[in-house]
């Protein structure tokens, strides 16, 4: 059922960041894991292979700025 709700064409784009990519994130906007938003383990838009403590960058269309990322860590 995941991959049907990931397909649908109203949720935007995730995906799991790399660790140099997660930190490079984290030092640009000073902030620790524990300050981003937070997304569960199980919430059925996360893709396969997600884990706790990983971050995920949401990609949403935007009518200003064409695409806007938003970041969330996975928690339990």
């Amino acid at each position: 059922m995941a991959k049907e709700i990931l397909s649908h064409f109203l949720i935007p784009a995730h995906e799991i960041l790399d660790e140099s990519s997660a930190q490079a994130i984290l030092m640009k906007y000073g902030v620790g894991r524990s300050k981003l938003p937070k997304i569960m383990k199980h919430d059925p838009g996360l893709p396969d292979g997600a884990k706790i403590g990983d971050i995920i960058k949401i990609t949403r269309k935007s009518k200003t700025a064409g695409s806007a990322p938003y970041y969330r860590v996975v928690v339990e």
